[in-house]
């Protein structure tokens, strides 16, 4: 089992390292979700992620959530052939959480250099608690 602390990861190449990881038949937790960061301009990426939670409604057409863990979870869910058995497997293997639960307080968690916030060129971001407190979440 690996936990992985998305405090400051950018949340596509932490994505896309937690799909590959999980398809390999790895376990992964990731804890404090809502401080993973989305590279871009705020007002675009607010925009986008409003037009995507628009479109639906639970009763009918696509949910797209907006509590932050959930986000984390369906963007995982988007790098992975989810349709398909190999992608449910791969999906059960994965919790995502808001904060860090008590019982995984005193456990080691894993780095992720290649998704650190460092990377990005530009001072161009919004973390995701503060993207889901204006799509209106409470969590």
């Amino acid at each position: 089992m690996t936990i992985i602390n998305a405090d400051g990861l950018i949340l596509g190449r932490l994505s896309s390292i937690v799909a590959k990881r999980l398809l390999n038949g790895e376990e992964i937790l990731i804890v404090n979700a809502e401080r993973a960061v989305i590279s871009g301009s705020k007002v675009t990426t607010f925009y986008e992620y409003k037009q995507s939670i628009d479109r639906g409604a639970t009763e009918f057409g696509p949910y797209f959530p907006k509590r932050p863990d959930q986000i984390v979870k369906r963007t995982i869910r988007g790098m992975l052939p989810y349709k398909k058995a190999r992608g449910r497997d791969a999906m059960s293997r994965l919790k995502t959480y808001i904060g860090v639960p008590e019982s995984m307080r005193n456990k080691e968690t894993t780095s992720i250099t290649r998704a650190d916030m460092k990377r990005l060129s530009s001072i161009k971001y919004v973390r995701l608690d503060e993207l889901c407190t204006k799509l209106g979440a409470k969590f």
